[in-house]
């Protein structure tokens, strides 16, 4: 990935496998990132993502549960198309506690055009399917096996400047070049 990046870990650890987010950014930061990456936790704080991203980044990578329907710990590699770009949507509902990544981006579309920044140009999600999203603290025995997977996928975006992503689940072996 060329530019400014930030890596965000969304969810909330309180309901179970939501936590996947917030996990594998803290897995990520046992690692050596390149200069101008930034990976920060979150976790439910989706106003203050939206407002870091006013200090200009040009890809942003969410990781978050993304339920899709496959089995539980299947990581995901999307990339937001044009309906769910930032601004896409209309003026962002604020409800502080319970922001999902398109109202994120639909607040940061909003603030963007009140103050002349402008969007990532890119928005990546590397989702887990969830097991349990239930009230608990603790990841899922499947979910909790994907997230070391997570960072090496995060690893490889960085590194291979990665072409489409294909919204597909990622077996063992991940064809990031792949086409929706």
């Amino acid at each position: 990935m060329i530019g400014r990046t930030l890596i965000a870990g969304i969810g909330n650890v309180f309901l179970g496998d939501d936590g996947f987010g917030v996990a594998a950014v803290r897995a990520l930061s046992d690692h050596r990132l390149p200069r101008g990456v930034e990976a920060v936790d979150f976790g439910v704080r989706g106003v203050h993502l939206a407002y870091q991203l006013l200090d200009g980044y040009d890809t942003l990578v969410l990781l978050d549960a993304t339920a899709r329907g496959g089995a539980p710990g299947t990581l995901y590699l999307i990339e937001a198309d044009d309906d769910h770009a930032p601004g896409g949507a209309g003026p962002a509902v604020l409800d502080g506690h319970h922001m999902s990544p398109d109202t994120v981006l639909a607040l940061l579309g909003t603030l963007c055009a009140g103050t002349g920044s402008t969007p990532p140009r890119r928005t990546l999600v590397v989702g887990c399917e969830p097991a349990l999203i239930d009230e608990g603290i603790g990841l899922s025995g499947p979910v909790t096996a994907a997230v070391p997977q997570a960072v090496r996928l995060v690893l490889e975006l960085l590194g291979s400047g990665a072409g489409s992503a294909s919204g597909e689940p990622c077996g063992p072996r991940r064809d990031l070049r792949r086409t929706p």
